[in-house]
């Protein structure tokens, strides 16, 4: 399996850094989005019914992360897409998982870190 990956981060270059990263890997990453808040995120995911696995920043004008799962997490089709969530705090782990956060990445990101994370929802 491979995942079309949606990522949504209000910070260019980190959009650039996990994109690049990610083409590492094509083997596990066919495609990927990118989105500079949730509400942008949210219009993404309704136009791609392809998107299956979503790289989140919490810290975002417009529409912030917690705001994201929020609403993303209220229509029942999008529960089996997962979200990883990327963040410089810590504090917000718990808040995330509670939200329906599947994954929690420190920033900076780093290969070692988001790759396995992402292959963990290979075989789900």
């Amino acid at each position: 399996m491979s995942f079309n990956v949606l990522i949504v981060d209000d910070d260019f270059i980190n959009r650039k850094l996990i994109t690049v990263l990610l083409k590492k890997h094509p083997d596990l990453v066919s495609q990927m989005t990118e989105a500079e808040n949730g509400a942008e995120a949210l219009t993404k995911v309704k136009e791609d019914s392809n998107i299956n696995l979503i790289l989140l920043d919490i810290m975002m004008p417009i529409l912030d992360g917690r705001e994201f799962i929020k609403i993303f997490r209220s229509d029942e089709a999008n529960n089996g897409i997962p979200i990883i969530v990327l963040s410089t705090d810590d504090t917000q782990r718990t808040t995330v998982f509670n939200l329906g956060a599947d994954a929690f990445l420190l920033k900076p990101i780093k290969e070692g870190d988001l790759i396995p994370s992402i292959e963990e929802w290979v075989t789900t």
